[in-house]
């Protein structure tokens, strides 16, 4: 089972008094859609800053699928600036415009409690989209690509690779890089990379120049780029002067770019980067022979499996899951439904993208 770690939760008194409501039907964790509700019911969805080119699609498309399956969608995204509180606020005003369904991509996954139960007591159901809500009972869902298995992926693209590219060597000389600490997802895609990398650190195959192998070393605040090519070019300077990089784990495309771009600027070889996302520029890069890998978790289908949950549940059924075991968020197991991941290079991305009017002509 996976215990995800617990952002620190620090919701203001004030707020918590304005999350108040009628009961939900079973006091706790159910809700008042059991029975269904209409067709053109509300449906909100509250979304993080628009940090990369998934959140900006996913908004997009949830708001022509919603409204091609008959409900009225609300859709919002956090500023930039106090994200945390916006989501917050926006969260609630969903609940009192009598929103139905809340799906949630979490700025900060820790510091929705309070929120989560707001929308129980209204009897609306709250998925978690993405990213998993933490330390609360009051959430019914969560549909996602597996992302464990995304880190996975990432952690053998990163040994396949530097052994393509560097055949002659025995050894290899990496860095880490994780995404942002309020991120719950940021820690399983660190993991799972690490279930593959840790044996090879071990062992001597692999080594982290730095020595900056604990999650909170490589954290990116925020998800900004800014912040990954501020630290790759500290690393590169401190470690780097004589000394050849071969590979780079980045937990996303954005921040892959921003990784790039740094060693370019010091005048060093681009060493094998890793990705997600398949956001357009990095699949250029890849076809060009820059960035070596990204993940495919494509949009389009996550925000299908979103959208058949809410049909579902707006017709009285349960949503249909795959996964009622794993996703431990501190108070319950969530049931889950999971996409599976992709890992993409040069030689599959045709293949991978063959179905996908954006990306496909950029792997020709």
């Amino acid at each position: 089972m996976r215990k995800f770690a617990l952002a620190t939760v620090a919701v203001a008194a004030a707020a918590a008094l304005a999350l108040t409501g009628c009961s939900s039907r079973d006091g706790s964790t159910g809700s008042s859609t059991a029975a269904g509700f209409d067709k053109g019911a509300t449906i909100g969805v509250a979304l993080p800053t628009k940090t990369s080119e998934n959140w900006v699609l996913a908004g997009d498309l949830f708001t022509n699928d919603l409204k091609d399956a008959g409900f009225k969608g609300d859709v919002q995204y956090a500023g930039a600036s106090g994200a945390v509180a916006d989501q917050q606020s926006q969260i609630q005003s969903m609940i009192t415009n009598g929103a139905k369904v809340v799906i949630i991509g979490a700025v900060d996954g820790g510091q929705l409690a309070a929120q989560a139960k707001a929308a129980h007591d209204a009897g609306a159901v709250v998925i978690a989209y993405d990213r998993l809500i933490l330390n609360t009972k009051d959430v019914d869902y969560y549909v996602a690509y597996d992302n464990e298995k995304v880190g996975e992926l990432q952690g053998q693209a990163l040994l396949d690779g530097m052994k393509k590219r560097f055949p002659d060597k025995k050894t290899y000389n990496i860095e880490l890089f994780s995404g942002s600490p309020d991120d719950a997802n940021s820690k399983v895609f660190f993991d799972g990379a690490m279930k593959i990398l840790k044996p090879k650190i071990d062992d001597g195959t692999l080594k982290v120049v730095s020595g900056q192998t604990d999650i909170k070393q490589t954290a990116t605040q925020g998800w900004l780029p800014a912040n990954a090519q501020t630290r790759m070019d500290n690393l590169l300077a401190a470690n780097y002067a004589s000394t050849e990089l071969d590979g780079v784990l980045s937990p996303n495309d954005t921040l892959a770019r921003a990784i790039i771009t740094s060693v370019q600027g010091a005048g060093k070889p681009v060493p094998v980067v890793t990705g997600q996302d398949s956001e357009a520029e990095s699949v250029k890069s890849i076809m060009a022979g820059v960035q070596y890998s990204t993940i495919n978790k494509d949009t389009r289908n996550l925000v299908k499996q979103a959208v058949a949950m809410v049909s579902s549940l707006q017709k009285g059924e349960k949503p249909k899951t795959n996964d009622d075991k794993s996703y431990d968020n501190g108070k319950k197991v969530v049931p889950a439904y999971l996409l599976t991941p992709v890992v993409v290079t040069k030689e599959n991305a045709a293949e991978a993208y063959a179905n996908d009017p954006t990306l496909e002509p950029l792997t020709k």
